[in-house]
């Protein structure tokens, strides 16, 4: 096995090619779901090169792009309308539509063959913030993931003894790359959390900060106003730390109450026949902008397609070309009628 090479060492084409593709396919993989055995492959993956993280946050980049496009599948078209994934931009400045898919497991493909050559040259991610009112996931330096929920902002200061991030607005869930050499510690709200290897959601409330463990345990403190005995919380458990005042004993929370919890993050939205009144439910929960549905007579129309949770946009570009529904968007609606 060659040693690795040094982080500022050119790579040759070949290689670069090479952890291109295994990033391309991790950016896949995650967008599906890791199981605890697939993460810690890829937190193995992340710690061997430097560069493996660098390439894998240029193409979550790109697939971030992508996504509306790779994970529409329709049930009652065998070939996609050519403007249901088309930029809002007028005729003459999109560019020209070279691809067709026949059948969906082609569609999604070609998008992610589309990713492994498109974003090679794309720039790296901004700075870490998310004020926007869509969910985005980075990867910290060290390999740690961390899913922003809408309108959060949070910075890092990384030393060789410590890794720490500043959550200063917001909610954000961290599934925390392994180093018992350097503990992973986040701030928010004068409240620290620390752990080595775990998953956490930490949200800034109106009261105080809320912790959710998934995986792993954490230590939590608050050097201003220090708590009884710094309560360790273990996974399957949650507990909210009031601004002011000794915190509440931790509750243990079913798998359901970690799911409504953590809803703000995008899920693959799958629809078997199942009336546009329940659909537009679904989406409503997670998403700003609400359908509403004017025409009494669409709510039993029936619905068979997969989708992002916030992936709407498309959705709705769907149910106008193949389900017979016009649209009119608002800032904060979209209702929703039959086509004249």
């Amino acid at each position: 096995m060659n040693a690795m090479r040094a982080p500022g060492h050119p790579l040759p084409p070949d290689e670069l090619a090479a952890i291109d593709d295994a990033a391309a396919a991790w950016v896949a993989r995650r967008d599906h779901g890791l199981t605890p055995a697939q993460q810690d492959e890829f937190f193995h993956w992340l710690a061997a090169d430097p560069r493996h993280g660098e390439r894998l946050a240029r193409h979550q980049h790109g697939w971030n792009q992508l996504a509306r496009l790779a994970l529409w599948r329709p049930e009652h078209a065998a070939e996609p309308n050519p403007d249901l994934l088309a930029p809002a931009t007028p005729p003459a400045t999109r560019p020209a539509r070279m691809l067709r898919w026949a059948l969906p497991t082609t569609l999604a493909a070609a998008a992610a063959i589309a990713l492994a050559l498109a974003v090679r040259s794309r720039p790296p991610l901004p700075a870490l913030t998310d004020s926007g009112p869509i969910y985005r996931q980075q990867v910290l330096d060290d390999g740690t993931l961390v899913g922003l929920n809408r309108h959060t902002h949070f910075t890092v200061a990384f030393t060789a003894a410590e890794r720490r991030v500043r959550l200063t607005r917001g909610e954000a869930l961290f599934s925390v790359a392994k180093n018992p050499a350097r503990t992973f510690v986040v701030e928010a709200a004068g409240v620290t959390v620390r752990a080595v290897g775990t998953a956490f959601n930490v949200r800034i409330g109106p009261a105080g900060v809320d912790v959710l463990v998934t995986a792993g345990c954490v230590q939590l403190e608050r050097p201003a106003a220090p708590l009884e005995e710094a309560p360790l919380l273990t996974a399957g458990h949650r507990v909210t730390i009031p601004f002011a005042g000794p915190p509440p004993p931790a509750t243990a929370v079913s798998r359901e109450e970690i799911d409504r919890t953590l809803i703000w993050q995008p899920r693959l939205l799958e629809f078997v026949s199942t009336p546009l009144v329940e659909v537009a439910a679904e989406f409503n929960q997670r998403n700003l902008v609400q359908l509403v549905i004017a025409d009494e007579a669409l709510c039993a129309l029936p619905i068979g397609a997969s989708f992002r949770s916030d992936n709407l946009d498309g959705f709705v570009r769907l149910l106008e070309a193949s389900f017979g529904v016009a649209a009119e968007r608002g800032p904060d609606t979209i209702t929703l009628r039959r086509a004249r």
